[in-house]
């Protein structure tokens, strides 16, 4: 691989060893018991681990742009001092960090919420109070005044959020601005707010301080700009004294994936390259790049002259110094579930990360974890939650022994990533196999371990990760030829006929609806993913989207089944959920609810309805109706001193992997 990505580039008043910025999260860290210690840690390790410019998570310039109470906020000068432990650590790793000013706007959480226009945003219940004339000019020069006081905390730099449907963002786009004066009507007005913020600061800090914004370079809604106007804004965001220009892709309230595994890598590249194609100062491109070879193939072909990335660094803190070394199987790849990440910040939990649960947590877990008392381990089962403890017991010094009934690790996680876009579960397995191997875990697979042999064998501790098995129903007919379990569609989809019944609509039916459903059985092309979800690559509509979409999909009937009453897919990941619900509704499966099964025939699945007996013909049957614990093999081990139970075995409901790897990383800790 060519060495570009880690070429040294020049953008103003920088100087950067590699092309790779980390970008902006959220973390939840600001609502907890030590913000500025938490966050400096994070950040701190992310340094250490070669991220050459780091970006924090969003600080709110004034009161009205909080994301909600309890936000981050630096509008005084007393805040200084705080802010500046952080920098100075990251200093000390030798990296550079700027903060990233961002304004809510429409999308903040708190009554007082501004806007440029009185138009409610689709994803928050708050109404907000259309800003007046005065209140726009203390805002900039508010904006000016939180850049100032974060150069004297010893930040390198700002990024001003303009992107994702956010404060700025709202000013410069038809559809949340209607003033009919200087800052609302023509594209000009529209733009005139940001572009006078950032001449405010320039005006207040000096050439020497360097300011990077992210501008939305693709909009994804109705009355969006198109790809001229974004070429205009980023022409007079440079003219205004800007050295880099970051790519915002989407608004939030948008109803297409941007950041989920269903978006292919690199999808969007194609509109940061119209950017860079205008302007003279660096542009980097952003959303769903999580390797290195990625990121060098984006600046290679001239896309843009740096990546931006940011949930890669959750996944693996030392992603930059392992990409430099060539130590890419290292490498713990971001797979873009978002079930640790935004899931988590969404239900108000502090954000970690499903392959790194260490993520956000580096002062509760640490690094380096070495045990003082090597013990002899025995872990039972290879499933995410056995793969994962054998890794981080055998890391912090002990002997770890993996026994695995089949033929390769994986357990649950072999049947997820055949789901079309959800390959990317292909990485984390690659990520286990090099970690197992690095730290020299004693894996022997095709092997049922039995008490006789543990006990002969003399360990220490047993962990029993035996996993989970599909739940049994009480069914008449159940045990039909024709009825079958997830697990074994999955392994033989021949056995699958063309008219199909799914029993059980949690996240295992939705799945399954989408394995049976989709032509696709690799990742999908960014071709096929724009036709499918209605985006314009060519960038001429407003807001980049397509007059029509076009839907693949299989000839199967499909219908999904669910007991109860309400919506559906209730149990999905609060940010990912809807992508599967629109996924299945434009492939035409059929999803009935509030029902009570009476038996299974050759006809299909009879049921109770509304009082009536209803039939839904079927020649397979699929059994999706959640799991139950694996915990045939916990009774032999009555006679163990030390036995530890973890993922499944331990609670199969509601389990993922998320869930599972965190289990064994949190008792990996306590046995130390």
């Amino acid at each position: 691989m060519s060495n570009t990505l880690f070429s040294e580039i020049k953008i103003g008043p920088l100087t950067l060893p590699n092309r790779i910025i980390m970008g902006s999260m959220h973390t939840g860290l600001d609502h907890s018991d030590d913000p500025i210690g938490r966050l400096t840690a994070f950040y701190k390790e992310r340094a250490d681990g070669g991220a050459a410019l780091i970006v924090t998570g969003g600080v709110s310039p004034n009161e009205a742009g909080l994301m909600g109470p309890g936000a981050m906020i630096l509008n005084t000068a007393e805040q200084v001092s705080d802010y500046k432990v952080m920098t100075d650590a990251i200093h000390a790793s030798g990296s550079k960090i700027i903060m990233q000013i961002l304004h809510a706007g429409r999308y903040s959480k708190h009554e007082g919420l501004l806007a440029p226009s009185a138009i409610r945003s689709p994803i928050n219940k708050l109404e907000p109070r259309e800003i007046t004339s005065d209140e726009i000019e203390e805002t900039i020069a508010d904006f000016a005044n939180c850049a100032s006081l974060a150069q004297q905390a010893g930040f390198d730099g700002i990024e001003i959020l303009g992107s994702e449907g956010y404060f700025l963002n709202e000013f410069t786009a038809e559809r949340t601005n209607k003033r009919n004066d200087q800052w609302g009507g023509s594209f000009a007005n529209r733009s005139r707010f940001p572009v006078e913020i950032i001449r405010a600061i320039r005006q207040k800090t000096g050439d020497e301080f360097f300011i990077q914004y992210r501008m939305s370079v693709l909009e994804l809604v109705e009355d969006g700009w198109n790809s001229d106007e974004a070429q205009q804004f980023a022409i007079a965001l440079e003219a205004a004294g800007v050295n880099l220009l970051n790519s915002g892709i989407g608004w939030h309230e948008a109803s297409i994936p941007t950041i989920a595994m269903a978006v292919p890598r690199a999808a969007f590249t194609w509109a940061t390259a119209k950017i860079k194609q205008a302007v003279n100062i660096p542009v980097a491109a952003a959303n769903r790049i999580n390797t290195a070879e990625i990121a060098e193939d984006i600046i290679q072909r001239g896309d843009a002259d740096m990546v931006y990335m940011a949930r890669p660094f959750l996944a693996d803190a030392d992603f930059v110094n392992k990409a430099q070394q060539g130590r890419h199987d290292e490498i713990n790849t971001c797979i873009a579930c978002n079930q640790s990440c935004l899931d988590n910040l969404f239900n108000n939990k502090t954000v970690s990360c499903l392959v790194n649960p260490r993520a956000c947590h580096e002062t509760i877990y640490p690094k380096i974890n070495k045990t003082e008392k090597a013990q002899k381990m025995a872990v039972i089962g290879a499933g995410a939650a056995g793969v994962s403890f054998a890794i981080e017991a055998a890391k912090n010094g002990h002997s770890v022994t993996l026994y695995e009934a089949s033929n390769c690790i994986g357990g649950q996680l072999l049947y997820a990533h055949k789901v079309p876009g959800k390959e990317e579960f292909d990485e984390l397995i690659r990520y286990f196999n090099t970690m197992l191997n690095k730290y020299a875990v004693n894996v022997q697979l095709n092997t049922k371990a039995n008490a006789q042999q543990l006990q002969e064998t003399g360990y220490q501790s047993i962990v029993l990760a035996t996993g989970i098995k599909p739940r049994k129903l009480d069914i008449e007919g159940i045990d039909s030829e024709h009825v079958i379990s997830y697990e074994e569609a999955f392994k033989n989809p021949e056995k699958v006929g063309q008219n199909v019944v799914i029993i059980g609509a949690g996240g295992i039916g939705f799945d399954m609806a989408t394995f049976l459903m989709h032509p696709h059985t690799g990742a999908q092309s960014i071709e096929s993913f724009n036709s499918n979800w209605g985006i314009d690559a060519t960038g001429k509509n407003n807001g980049s989207l397509a007059k029509e979409t076009v839907i693949e999909k299989t000839d199967r009937n499909v219908t999904l089944l669910q007991r109860k009453p309400g919506r559906f897919g209730k149990s999905l990941g609060k940010t990912t959920g809807w992508i599967h619900q629109i996924e299945l509704q434009k492939r035409g499966v059929k999803t009935i609810g509030d029902l009570n099964y009476v038996k299974i025939d050759n006809a299909g699945v009879h049921v109770e309805q509304d009082g009536k007996d209803v039939l839904f013909p079927a020649d397979s049957v699929i059994i999706c109706a959640g799991q139950e614990s694996n915990d045939e093999f916990a009774d032999s081990l009555n006679e163990f001193a030390n036995v530890y139970r973890i993922g499944g075995v331990k609670q199969a409901v509601e389990l993922d992997a998320a869930q599972a790897i965190e289990d064994a990383t949190r008792l990996a800790y306590e046995l130390n």
